[in-house]
């Protein structure tokens, strides 16, 4: 009998992972509508940072974030915080911008692909 209830729990975690959806975004996608979508913004020290406000001014936009720091940023996909961001090479959040852990999940399982993913 223990063993069934070995296996119930195991099969319980596998439909918990298949039920986690993941977001797939294509790679090529305008880089402020990808600031704008996900709400998170990576440091030149690998903290990420969660982002208040993004007012865009056609190639430069104002970047606010929610620790107080503002900042001019240009549309580049090829930016080094725009390849932060999709291969997920961020070391840790930053403190004071308390970024809930859902957000945190939702990002990490988030999927950039080359060939299909939604355009935002």
């Amino acid at each position: 009998m223990a063993r069934k209830a070995g296996t119930e729990l195991i099969k319980d975690q596998l439909t918990d992972d298949q039920d986690k959806k993941k977001k797939y975004y294509n790679k090529n996608v305008q880089f402020f509508k990808l600031i704008e979508k996900i709400k998170l913004w990576p440091s030149r020290a690998g903290v990420l940072h969660g982002v208040k406000s993004i007012e865009v001014n056609g190639k430069i936009a104002v970047v606010t974030t929610h620790c107080g720091e503002k900042f001019t940023v240009w549309n580049s996909r090829n930016s080094r915080s725009a390849r932060w961001l999709r291969n997920k090479w961020c070391a840790s959040t930053c403190n004071k911008c308390k970024i809930p852990q859902w957000k945190i999940k939702k990002y990490s399982s988030t999927m950039m692909t080359q060939k299909w993913g939604s355009n935002l």
